[in-house]
């Protein structure tokens, strides 16, 4: 199977360290929606990442439906069997992805749209829900202990690793480390491990 999407997308980062704790053979093809938009077309025209090509041809998109879909072919499973725990997981997922949401719409509305047309009440709105996310996330964090261990790495703590170091990536400064310390020791420590170095973030210059 195919991999579609460069890893500077927090989505794409998030399906390349599950597939490859999961042990699923893949291609990664590092196509950007933006730079090689007709290239990616030609695969997916909606232009979508990640965008994963099963070995059947079948094209898939979301972060979420593709790792739905991928788990039960592993012989691991990154959804914990325990009805609360995975309640929380599940949570910790939620928020990760809606801070990856929100920073995408603060980069989004900087860099691509012009200055003079740019919305602050808009961009006010959002940085709120960022900074609502991250408490939230902070909270369960600390409340759940996560340890940066390849055997207890779960689709929420991948999510929660990969949000915070994207929010560093493209608006430095935005969130010290002190407003989510645990959070960032996580982070930190997950960012080590060899199966995120294995999928390193490149430069959102694309």
């Amino acid at each position: 199977m195919q991999l579609i999407g460069m890893l500077d997308s927090p989505y794409v980062r998030r399906v390349a360290i599950s597939l490859r704790l999961l042990g699923v053979p893949f291609e990664h093809r590092s196509l950007s929606v933006f730079s090689t938009f007709e290239q990616f077309s030609q695969i997916n025209p909606v232009v979508k990442a990640p965008t994963l090509v099963t070995e059947d041809g079948v094209v898939l998109m979301d972060s979420t439906l593709i790792l739905q879909w991928v788990e039960p072919l592993a012989s691991r499973r990154l959804t914990p069997v325990d009805t609360t725990e995975r309640l929380r997981d599940l949570r910790v997922t939620g928020l990760a992805l809606a801070v990856c949401e929100k920073v995408v719409q603060i980069v989004y509305e900087q860099q691509l749209r012009p200055s003079e047309k740019q919305h602050q009440p808009w961009l006010d709105r959002v940085d709120r829900q960022l900074h609502a996310a991250y408490e939230a996330l902070e909270a369960e964090v600390l409340s759940a202990g996560l340890v940066a261990d390849v055997a207890l790495l779960t689709h929420g703590s991948i999510a929660a690793a990969v949000a915070w170091s994207f929010t560093q990536l493209v608006l430095p400064g935005r969130l010290v480390p002190t407003a989510s310390p645990s959070l960032a020791r996580f982070a930190e420590a997950a960012e080590k491990l060899d199966v995120f170095r294995a999928c390193p973030q490149v430069s959102v210059a694309n």
